[in-house]
């Protein structure tokens, strides 16, 4: 053990200034250290196993003698259990460094979810409809916090004020966060249970969305009185109003329709092919063209620069408010994705077709799993029947184009 050196009042320590090593007393081994810049510091000489250890303790003043004392007392006291104070102020600081190392907030957690993964998401409003709901709602309640403490009261407080006002995008926004949690739990930077996950958690906490949630349809046309809206659309003369012609006699959605390329429209065949990237369900999905849509199309003129079938007045596609706008004057209570749903009834009420063709018409997916693993086509030639239908009873023939429909395309929707 070592010697104890004389005991050394604070204002003898104090007054210390000759370079080199000081002892102290009060503590086997401590000592003052005087380098040869003149900073000071101490120091606990002491055996540790069959290792010398020179143990710092801070530096002086900042650490008085008292404490330079009481911190030499807890090393020995260490020591003597077997435990190395170097060693284990080094663990302890590669500790901190492992934690500091996966310290992440939730919005550079969210973003980097986001990055690894919105390339394969369906469309750009998927990814937009993301960014969008989490720098609403997320971000400023715990865009900055360490994504290890994100808790049950932060996720409440988050998803509570908007559960029953806004019931849909606090749906989809609990999701959002389970995901991305999820996503930083198998990255190592969070541990413990997923708070906002819903079943056996939240759902003892919140009411389920279901129960609260006000049904909201799409707002249609009664089936009878689809041809004389037909005959009336068709009297307007713009490309926006094809547009919506045609997503009415191929009951596609909107967007489908004003996405359509003349690379996708097979006029000998007959076939408008949709690629998967454009569909909802992320399928292929080919439509049978009536007689009705093909001479629709033929009337649309190529716009140099554009792909589009129905261009926008600047080039690009049309944009689903240009739709919404034919609807609004012509005095419709109706919006374009309405008329899948007028569709679906002419089909069930009106119609001997069979159920699965007219689901199979509007690109929904089977709800029967075991139904859709052994469908293997899409009975492309039995749809045709179906359309064909359709465009005789909202009026296929009942009216000769107006020759002015030639000149649609070029029009402005400003009619």
């Amino acid at each position: 053990m070592a010697r104890k050196a004389k005991e050394l009042a604070p204002l003898s320590v104090g007054r210390l200034n000759q370079k080199g090593r000081h002892a102290v007393g009060g503590v086997a081994g401590l000592y003052l250290y005087i380098g040869e810049s003149g900073s000071r510091s101490w120091v606990l000489r002491a055996m540790v196993g069959s290792k010398r250890r020179h143990i710092g303790l801070g530096g002086f003043p900042d650490v008085p003698l008292a404490q330079a004392k009481e911190r030499a007392r807890k090393a020995r006291d260490e020591i003597a259990q077997g435990i190395d104070p170097i060693a284990r102020k080094r663990e302890a600081m590669s500790q901190l460094r492992a934690r500091q190392a996966i310290a992440i907030t939730f919005q550079t957690a969210a973003e980097a979810y986001i990055s690894a993964h919105g390339d394969t998401w369906r469309s750009a409003k998927h990814l937009a409809q993301w960014t969008a709901s989490l720098k609403n709602y997320v971000y400023p309640v715990i865009g900055d916090l360490q994504i290890q403490d994100v808790g049950q009261e932060h996720v409440l407080k988050i998803l509570e004020p908007i559960w029953k006002t806004k019931t849909e995008t606090a749906s989809r926004l609990r999701g959002r966060l389970e995901v991305v949690l999820d996503w930083a739990a198998v990255r190592k930077y969070r541990a413990g249970d997923n708070p906002a996950r819903w079943k056996g958690h939240l759902d003892k906490l919140l009411a389920a969305p279901g129960k609260i949630q006000k049904v909201t349809h799409f707002r249609t046309l009664p089936i009878d009185a689809m041809p004389e809206f037909m005959l009336t659309l068709r009297q307007r003369n713009c490309a926006a109003a094809r547009a919506l012609e045609f997503t009415i006699l191929t009951a596609a959605r909107s967007g489908e329709a004003r996405g359509t390329t003349w690379a996708e429209v097979d006029m000998g065949a007959k076939v408008w092919t949709i690629p998967a990237e454009r569909m909802k369900a992320g399928k292929e999905h080919r439509v049978p063209l009536s007689d009705e849509a093909i001479r629709l199309i033929k009337q649309m003129p190529r716009i140099e620069g554009s792909n589009f079938v129905f261009s926008a007045p600047r080039g690009g596609a049309l944009s689903d408010m240009a739709l919404t706008q034919i609807l609004r004057r012509m005095g419709a209570n109706a919006v374009p994705h309405g008329f899948r749903s007028t569709f679906r009834d002419w089909a069930a009420e009106r119609t001997n077709h069979p159920r699965e063709l007219a689901e199979q018409a509007l690109a929904h997916a089977l709800e029967n799993k075991v139904e859709a693993a052994y469908r293997r086509g899409d009975a492309l030639e039995k749809r045709r029947n179906l359309m064909s239908d359709w465009a005789s009873f909202i009026g296929n023939g009942a009216s000769e184009p107006a020759a002015s429909d030639q000149l649609a395309p070029f029009e402005t929707d400003s009619q």
